[in-house]
């Protein structure tokens, strides 16, 4: 089994790291959060992803603590709820956050989407809000999460903070291209959600023939080529097998062919899983 130290670390552009492999837990939900949460713990994770809006942060920190390692071993992002947009109920939500995963502060705080629609469209007060949670120690680093470029500019001309991250959906199917390069230009690492296309790459007769090359899985090849271009991940399970094999992923390395082969898969917007950033507006009742 890989080790932990084979996680490599990306640089923020605030000076600290972020491992690039995390386990994501969307759709980690019920009593067996905790168990699943120090399951991945086990297998050598040290970065979990988790969001106000998946309604499990209170399971994540359990399995934290129940798997014994310090605070400081494990890397936590969240994410602001839809409906917690005005700085006031940000503010109460966050420290709401910090007390469900048992913790007084998360390495990483995104504001899950940029919606456009609401609120008067205005995300910049939002961001703004993060920017008090970084300063005053709630969150160490502040990034955004289904931010298009348009969004980023305004918060480049608006805010005093350039996000650490923008985590959105991209994977062979959907490269999110002009997303991917501004990061790259501004110094906004890529966390890629979606990164197997919620499974739809799996039986890819491409891929497939890249995998049977390399004697790894269709899954292995795909999270393979996410670290090669620099993207953070954090594939979800809830099968130790899979967990276990989600994690195996640092000793080969995918050819310029290989790689070639897989972002051949790009169909655009109809490769996109999930909803649009520009038109989504979905509050939690």
């Amino acid at each position: 089994m890989s080790s932990v130290s084979t996680i490599p670390n990306i640089t923020l552009n605030d000076g600290t790291t972020i491992p690039q492999l995390g386990f994501g837990t969307w759709q980690v939900t019920g009593d067996h959060t905790a168990e699943i949460v120090q399951e991945a713990l086990r297998v050598g994770y040290r970065h979990i992803d988790t969001a106000q809006m998946y309604g499990n942060e209170a399971g994540v920190g359990e399995g934290i603590r129940a798997a014994g390692l310090a605070r400081e071993d494990v890397y936590i992002t969240s994410k602001l709820n839809n409906g917690f947009h005005e700085p006031d109920v940000a503010d109460r939500a966050m420290d709401a956050t910090l007390q469900a995963l048992g913790t007084d502060h998360v390495d990483l705080f995104l504001i899950h989407w940029p919606l456009p629609t609401l609120y008067g469209g205005d995300f910049v007060q939002t961001w703004k809000a993060l920017e008090k949670f970084q300063a005053d120690g709630r969150a160490t680093s502040i990034g955004v999460s289904n931010f298009q470029v348009d969004h980023l500019e305004r918060l480049a001309a608006e805010a005093d903070v350039v996000p650490a991250v923008n985590q959105f959906e991209l994977h062979p199917l959907l490269l999110n291209e002009e997303v991917h390069e501004y990061g790259k230009a501004h110094g906004i690492v890529t966390e890629a959600w979606s990164p197997l296309a919620q499974g739809r790459i799996i039986g890819n007769p491409a891929i497939a023939a890249v995998a049977e090359r390399h004697d790894r899985t269709v899954a292995q090849i795909v999270l393979r080529w996410h670290l090669q271009r620099g993207h953070v991940i954090f594939p979800k399970s809830i099968t130790p097998a899979r967990i276990s094999e989600n994690f195996q992923l640092f000793d080969f390395e995918l050819d310029a062919h290989d790689t070639q082969v897989l972002e051949s898969l790009d169909r655009g917007e109809s490769g996109r899983t999930g909803p649009h950033p520009d038109t989504f507006a979905y509050v939690p009742e």
